[in-house]
């Protein structure tokens, strides 16, 4: 794909969705950061039914940690891997609260010292909280930059960084959340709507309809 088509397929998606951004609902960068722990493998929809009761009893890093591990088991075993997340994000909010006075970090290496933080999500706090231009691949992004030939990898991190390098940068800042609001709706996995796909010309995807 040359430079002048990627440039326009982002150019619709952004048209499309001109004011992209997460579905997770929070209230404070905290509450961002421990949503994000919480969605791995696991929809927004099902974290922020959860969310909402977990941040009624415990809206900040001071609460949460205080939290015993039996009641915050109890209020996400709707989600998948609870019991490890419960752990994670238990740790990470004692964690912030003694050493960052509650407040989350706004640098990779400080993020990913955090339980529960990889790379992809210490690039979705970056970019959703701090406005860097980095891209979190998960795996509607990982299966976008794929399928319809915008940058090629075999591993997210390799799709990560090709993207990176070849989206345009007054795109960059949204790519995140227009690749992954496009992957979940329109791009989908199984039955891409590709009737309704505001790049399907554009698009080399050979198994489009």
């Amino acid at each position: 794909m040359n430079a002048e088509k990627r440039a326009f397929i982002f150019s619709l998606l952004k048209k499309n969705t001109p004011n992209p951004s997460t579905e997770l609902i929070y209230q404070s960068d905290f509450q961002l950061l421990i949503a994000v722990i919480l969605s791995a493998q696991t929809t927004d929809i099902a974290v922020n039914k959860v969310t909402q009761k977990l941040f009624a009893i415990a809206p900040n890093a001071n609460a949460l940690s205080k939290l015993t591990l039996e009641a915050t088991e109890d209020i996400i075993k709707t989600i998948g891997l609870y019991k490890n997340k419960t752990k994670h994000i238990l740790k990470t909010s004692a964690i912030l609260n003694q050493d960052y006075k509650g407040e989350v970090p706004n640098n990779r290496k400080a993020l990913e010292s955090l339980p529960g933080v990889g790379r992809k999500t210490a690039n979705v706090i970056l970019n959703t909280l701090f406005k860097e231009p980095v891209i979190a691949v998960d795996t509607h992004i990982f299966r976008l930059g794929n399928r319809i030939n915008l940058a090629k990898g075999k591993t997210p991190l390799e799709v990560e960084k090709k993207l990176t390098k070849l989206t345009p940068k007054e795109y960059l800042a949204d790519a995140h959340h227009l690749l992954i609001l496009h992957g979940r709706y329109t791009c989908k996995a199984i039955k891409p709507e590709c009737q309704t796909c505001c790049i399907y010309d554009l698009c080399e995807f050979k198994g489009k309809r």
